[in-house]
């Protein structure tokens, strides 16, 4: 919570009930917000924090006390569903690696003792660094250096049927990866078959670098002989600003990651690997933290700012009131601003043409015709398609030149589709507006968007957090 204007535990829980948020992470065991979520429902993950992993790890009567103090006292009115012992101990305190199990089994022993284990997991979060040579996934394996802290860690996690808890950054992949990562692999982006990557041993085909990092996970616990582990995702997300050296930390990415994340959880796609089983996975973070050091994306994940309003709009159309940003019928696409105009004219023309948008309206006598510009005639065209293709992903990008905006571009009699007006209809076209890897508006690539994903069951994990 380094923020200059916190907001308190029950205004954080008013938020969280507003939208809908039912998971959340927190990196301590905060007794005021552990109170603030009593009675909610709320299912909490509770930290031991880094700088009390020793003593826990070291005494099985300090780590019986911390159970007693931060779970016991608080169940099961709060209702807390895991343990995080530690975060990224084996990459950021690797003087603490060798008791990082013994601080599990003394916690997981107190909660025995309080007759709390059937309902509690004890886990630790992994950074995905800890997984070397992860693509292809088949030949991951972990770190040899940690074996002798991975082995006895994997065997209490499959002895108490918990789940490995790893840490998955696409953003720093991609920005590690000196222009190997294309960014569309990173932000979940639709690739055409011949950009996906394919793992030479399993023939698996990967579109994502996430999929690709849990996968990479699945492999590494197998090659040491540990195969029935879930792995969840206890942080990922996308930075919404950054400094002159990160320049795809942007609002727009940071919304297509982030929604492109959330349905594919809610769809329950899985993996290559694990295909139809939905990897859990908790976003970071829920505020922008205006006071933590470091470059400026570090300010910048959160989902929120400290005043509770959303730092972008999601898309997440059809799913409900989230995060106050439901797109259903709030939601435009137009032109970006400084668009090269003949790049505007000739995804204006793809529209009307391939992309069989309705511009019959722009004609000359026709309410949208004024102003007679490329701008204005492309914010109607871009926004009639993107509505008719129902506002998936992909929809608003027409190679780069336009955008998403909640503000209503309507005026006088043109109305646009979302607005109340006249809102396209779907047709059965399959063919998605250009693409960044589209170089011939008029032979766009063509996939088709499953949309199972409006019939799951809403449960978007966010964190209250403090520190990567």
């Amino acid at each position: 919570m380094d923020l200059s204007d916190a907001p308190s535990p029950t205004q954080v829980v008013a938020l969280l009930k507003s939208q809908n948020i039912r998971n959340v992470r927190l990196f301590d065991a905060d007794r005021a917000m552990l109170r603030a979520f009593a009675h909610t429902g709320i299912q909490v993950i509770v930290s031991v924090p880094n700088e009390q992993l020793l003593g826990v790890g070291q005494s099985n009567t300090t780590a019986a006390n911390w159970v007693t103090r931060n779970i016991v006292a608080h169940v099961p009115a709060t209702n807390i569903t895991a343990i995080a012992v530690g975060s990224e101990v084996l990459t950021t305190l690797s003087n603490a690696g060798p008791i990082l199990v013994s601080a599990m089994k003394y916690i997981h022993s107190a909660l025995v003792a309080s007759n709390l284990d059937s309902k509690i997991k004890v886990s630790t979060p992994h950074a995905s660094s800890i997984i070397l040579d992860s693509f292809p996934p088949s030949q991951a394996f972990f770190n040899r250096t940690w074996d002798p802290v991975m082995v006895p860690l994997l065997k209490f996690l499959q002895s108490t049927s918990s789940y490995l808890m790893l840490n998955v950054y696409p953003y720093y992949d991609y920005m590690q990866s000196n222009g190997a990562i294309p960014l569309d692999y990173a932000l979940f982006r639709t690739l055409p078959p011949n950009k996906e990557a394919v793992d030479s041993n399993t023939l698996l085909h990967y579109t994502n670098v996430f999929d690709a990092v849990v996968d990479a996970a699945y492999f590494a616990m197998s090659d040491l002989n540990f195969t029935n582990i879930p792995v969840i995702v206890t942080e990922s997300g996308w930075p919404s600003k950054g400094d002159s050296s990160e320049p795809d930390a942007t609002v727009e990415n940071a919304n297509t990651y982030n929604s492109n994340l959330i349905r594919r959880v809610l769809n329950n796609t899985g993996t290559p690997k694990h295909p139809g089983i939905a990897v859990s996975t908790y976003v970071y973070e829920l505020y922008n933290e205006d006071l933590r050091p470091g470059l400026i994306s570090e300010k910048n994940w959160g989902l929120f700012d400290s005043n509770g309003v959303p730092v972008y709009t999601l898309h997440l159309t059809g799913s409900g009131t989230v995060l106050a940003n439901d797109t259903t019928n709030q939601t435009y696409c137009v032109a970006k601003d400084g668009a090269d105009p003949k790049m505007l004219q000739a995804a204006l023309d793809w529209a009307c043409g391939p992309g069989k948008v309705d511009c019959a309206p722009l004609l000359q006598g026709e309410p949208c015709y004024e102003p007679n510009n490329v701008v204005s005639h492309a914010n109607y065209a871009f926004d009639t398609y993107y509505h008719k293709m129902a506002m998936e992903p992909g929809t608003c990008y027409f190679n780069g030149v336009a955008t998403v905006t909640t503000t209503d571009p309507s005026h006088g009699s043109c109305i646009f589709p979302g607005s109340g007006g006249k809102n396209g209809t779907l047709t059965n076209s399959t063919a998605l507006a250009p693409s960044e890897n589209s170089t011939n508006y008029g032979t766009p690539s063509q996939y088709c968007y499953s949309d199972a994903w409006i019939n799951a069951l809403l449960s978007i994990f966010v964190w209250y957090a403090s520190s990567l």
